[in-house]
């Protein structure tokens, strides 16, 4: 069950490119490839009841959106095919190794091999699709992994820590195993 999320976002990435002969199938590969790396960051902690993982993975990956869209704003190039100037930097390919980061911060490398050849596959399917140039991509990426590394922790099975609150204020519980 541990592997199973990223092992199919992965299958259905590799099966893509058989499909993505053109830049509209290319944009198309991409989000799909996006969609799920950012539904395996967030169901992957839910499965395991890890509701840490799952704050951190919203946090790491909408971080990393937010700032890609501040960029975009702030820096407006024009994409290869032309269609705007929200060129730089990637937001794909930034909520895409976020979502990898998140994970391999989280789990370890079993979970993120997979996850991360998922979000090199998006960043280069950007470039295919002329959304975007590879520094664009490049740049998306390092902001996905600054956000997935900075905002989640390792997770660790000793460690609980539960929150609590009632109408005369909260606070959290620490479980330790050793």
């Amino acid at each position: 069950m541990k592997h199973h999320i990223p092992l199919f976002a992965l299958s259905a990435v590799m099966a893509a490119p058989a499909y993505a002969a053109d830049e509209k199938a290319w944009d198309h590969a991409s989000s799909i490839g996006r969609d799920a790396l950012a539904i395996a960051a967030l169901g992957f902690p839910a499965i395991h009841q890890d509701w840490t993982g799952d704050l951190q993975a919203g946090g790491s990956i909408g971080a990393a959106f937010l700032a890609s869209q501040m960029l975009k704003r702030t820096f407006p190039e024009e994409r290869p095919d032309h269609s705007n100037r929200k060129s730089f930097p990637s937001g794909h390919a930034s909520v895409s190794f976020a979502a990898a980061a998140t994970l391999q911060n989280r789990y370890g490398w079993q979970v993120c091999l997979p996850a991360q050849v998922v979000a090199t596959f998006v960043g280069v399917s950007r470039v295919q699709a002329r959304k975007h140039h590879w520094y664009d991509v490049v740049a998306g990426a390092s902001i996905g992994e600054a956000s997935g590394f900075l905002i989640t922790s390792k997770r660790n099975e000793n460690v609980r820590v539960i929150p609590w609150g009632d109408t005369r204020g909260g606070g959290a519980a620490i479980a330790l195993r050793f």
